[in-house]
C-alpha cells in the first residue's frame, strides 16, 4: 500500500511539473499575448477614470466594483484558449492517455491559468486602486476578496471551456456561459468591499466566496475533466 502510494506520488508531481514547464515555455514564447490581461484590465480602468472625471469621491466609492471587473474581464478575455490549444495539437488526447487522472492535469493547467492571468492582476491592485484614489483602507479586503475570488473564476471557467473546447469560433458562447456563473462572484467580491466602506463585517461575503473555492477545487476538474471526454469521444 505505502508502495503503491510512494509511486503515485511522484507521478502526479512529475506530470504537473512538465505540463507548468510546457506552459510556461509556450508563454514565453506568445510573451507579446501573455500581457493582453494585464493590458485590457489597465485599459478599462483608465476608461472608467476618465469617464467619471476628476471627482475624488465619486471615484473611490466605484473603486472596488471597477477593479473586480476589470479582472473579470480580463480572465474572460483569455478563457477561450484555456484548452483550445491543446484541443488543437492533439495534447488532449494524450491527456486522456496518461497515467494520471485527467482532473489532475486539468487542476494544474487551471492553475497556471490563474497563474499567468490574474496573479499579475493581483500584484498591480495596489497600482490600479491608487489611479481610482481608492481608500487604503479598503484594499486588504478587496486583495482578500480577489485572492479567494479570483481562482474561483478560473475554476468555473475551466468547466465552460471544456464543453466548448470542441467547437470554433466559441467565444461568444464562453462568455455567454461563463457571465452566469461569474454574477454572483462579482457581487461577493465587490459586495465584501462596499461592506467594509459602510463599516459594516466583510466576513460574510469573504466566507462564501471561500466556501465556494473549496467546493470548486474539487468539483470543477472533475466536471472539466468529464466535459473533455463527452467533447472528444
Amino acid at each position: 500500500m505505502n508502495k503503491s502510494r510512494s509511486s503515485a506520488l511522484p507521478g502526479l508531481a512529475g506530470s504537473a511539473r512538465s505540463l507548468m514547464l510546457r506552459d510556461l515555455r509556450l508563454l514565453w514564447r506568445r510573451r507579446g499575448d501573455a500581457f493582453q490581461p494585464a493590458l485590457f484590465a489597465l485599459l478599462v480602468v483608465v476608461l472608467f477614470a476618465l469617464a467619471l472625471g476628476a471627482d475624488q469621491a465619486q471615484l473611490a466609492s466605484v473603486a472596488p466594483a471597477v477593479l473586480w471587473l476589470s479582472v473579470l474581464l480580463a480572465g474572460l478575455l483569455s478563457l477561450d484558449t484555456l484548452f483550445r490549444g491543446d484541443a488543437e495539437d492533439g495534447s488532449l488526447e494524450q491527456w486522456m492517455l496518461a497515467p494520471v487522472p485527467l482532473a489532475w492535469l486539468v487542476g494544474v493547467r487551471t492553475f497556471m491559468h490563474w497563474s499567468t492571468t490574474a496573479l499579475p492582476l493581483l500584484l498591480a491592485t495596489p497600482v490600479l486602486g491608487e489611479l481610482l484614489y481608492l481608500p487604503r483602507g479598503q484594499l486588504p479586503v478587496l486583495m482578500a476578496s480577489l485572492v479567494l475570488g479570483t481562482p474561483l473564476l478560473s475554476l468555473l471557467g475551466a468547466v465552460v471551456a471544456a464543453l466548448t473546447v470542441g467547437m470554433r469560433r466559441s467565444g461568444i458562447l464562453v462568455a455567454l456561459l461563463a457571465l452566469p456563473l461569474y454574477v454572483p462572484i462579482l457581487v461577493f467580491g465587490a459586495g465584501s468591499v462596499a461592506a467594509a466602506a459602510q463599516g459594516l463585517d466583510p466576513v460574510g461575503g469573504l466566507l462564501m466566496l471561500g466556501a465556494g473555492l473549496a467546493v470548486a477545487v474539487v468539483l470543477a476538474p472533475l466536471a472539466a475533466a468529464a466535459a473533455i471526454r463527452i467533447t472528444l469521444t
